[in-house]
């Protein structure tokens, strides 16, 4: 169970792929400028964005800085994920350390007890980021997207080890082991590549497109972040 209350700017609806409207028109493409928001069926939220190979050349992980505190309230990105979708909320102490606390990973369906038993995961992770265009990124935008508290589709507390069976891989290799959280794993991933403009290569766009066959084409509002 998620109850997030992560603080986001407010923006006008200033464009529609799907359902235009007298102030915008549905188009494939780039999707628009940063704080633009977009709503769409998923299935063409999926189809608008672009194909291209992947390139990992040049990747660290330390090109992605995180985690930040980027409000200076004492805690990091990663403890505000923690605090915002604990089951039952863990005490913080000086430093924000987090003890006790129950979550619920959504990807092998298991509730964890403890902080430490958790990763925060990159829906879509820093490595596939960086292969789907965030190379040509400056160090703001790759710091910006490593902490993005804009989106609670963005990151997300699974078990450490659901995690790290996922590691850098997508959609093609890679599925969550609860089948339950498909559809909505699914989702997040193309909201996320929607947000940040980033693109798909073949494999990936086969795989999502024959899982979302699954899943209902319901719209998804997508605040642009690039």
């Amino acid at each position: 169970m998620r109850t997030f209350a992560r603080t986001a700017a407010l923006f006008s609806v200033i464009a529609a792929l799907a359902t235009p409207t007298a102030t915008a028109q549905a188009a494939p493409g780039p999707f628009g400028s940063p704080g633009d928001v977009i709503t769409t069926p998923l299935q063409y939220a999926l189809k608008s964005l672009p194909i291209a190979d992947e390139d990992r050349t040049g990747y660290q992980r330390t090109s992605f800085k995180h985690w930040i505190d980027a409000d200076k309230d004492g805690c990091n990105t990663r403890a505000e994920v923690l605090k915002d979708e604990a089951f039952m909320s863990p005490e913080q102490g000086p430093n924000c350390k987090l003890t006790g606390g129950r979550w619920y990973s959504e990807y092998d369906d298991q509730y964890i007890d403890g902080a430490s038993g958790l990763d925060v995961d990159h829906r879509v992770p820093l490595a596939e980021a960086w292969d789907s265009g965030a190379s040509d990124w400056t160090a703001a935008e790759r710091q910006a997207y490593a902490n993005d508290l804009g989106d609670d589709r963005a990151l997300i507390a699974v078990s450490a080890k659901s995690n790290r069976s996922k590691a850098d891989q997508d959609p093609s290799t890679w599925m969550p082991p609860a089948a339950g959280d498909h559809c909505d794993y699914a989702r997040d991933w193309i909201v996320v590549k929607v947000r940040w403009q980033l693109a798909i290569d073949p494999a990936e766009q086969a795989s999502l497109s024959e899982d979302l066959t699954h899943c209902p084409n319901a719209p998804v509002k997508v605040t642009l972040a690039r």
